[in-house]
């Protein structure tokens, strides 16, 4: 008999009680992962600096605006998302997914913000009819990876107890 492998094992507990934010200025949940970020101001939302804007959510700050591969959002001096402080150039993370009507909660006690998906990002996804990469391990502990059928067609079967 084939042993199942669970995909995520840290969901094994999901009541088990973990710290998040244990030695940073803030956390960041977004697409899966956690960004502990070691400088940020939470006054009024939460402040990045451009380099941890790209490492969160691949968005990168140009002349013509918060760019994330083709998609541009352009970004006013007066707009409230940008502030120099002490030398360093500030992003409101917070401010910049309400602008994109990205859900965003925050847990301002622990210093934990959790994104969602930026919409503007999957509609791309939904014209093209391309499925998003990701990967999954099968019963035998084999990585399945989305990208591994580019260029076939692929029937996706999915399915929840909820």
């Amino acid at each position: 008999m084939a042993a199942a492998i669970m995909a995520y094992p840290d969901l094994r507990h999901p009541f088990e009680k973990k710290s998040i934010n244990r030695n940073s200025s803030a956390s960041v949940l977004y697409a899966g992962k956690v960004f502990a970020l070691t400088r940020t101001l939470t006054d009024n939302g939460l402040w990045v600096t451009p380099e941890d804007l790209t490492v969160i959510n691949g968005f990168e700050l140009k002349p013509e605006g918060a760019c994330f591969e083709s998609l541009c959002i352009p970004i006013k001096h007066d707009s409230g998302l940008l502030k120099q402080e002490d030398g360093q150039q500030w992003f409101n993370l917070t401010s910049f997914a309400e602008l994109l009507e990205q859900p965003c909660v925050a847990d301002i006690e622990h210093k934990v913000w959790s994104f969602g998906e930026v919409p503007a990002k999957r509609q791309g996804m939904i014209s093209d009819a391309m499925a998003p990469d990701f990967e999954l391990v099968d019963r035998q502990g084999q990585v399945i990876r989305m990208s591994d059928y580019k260029g076939k067609k692929a029937l996706i079967i999915t399915w929840s107890s909820w």
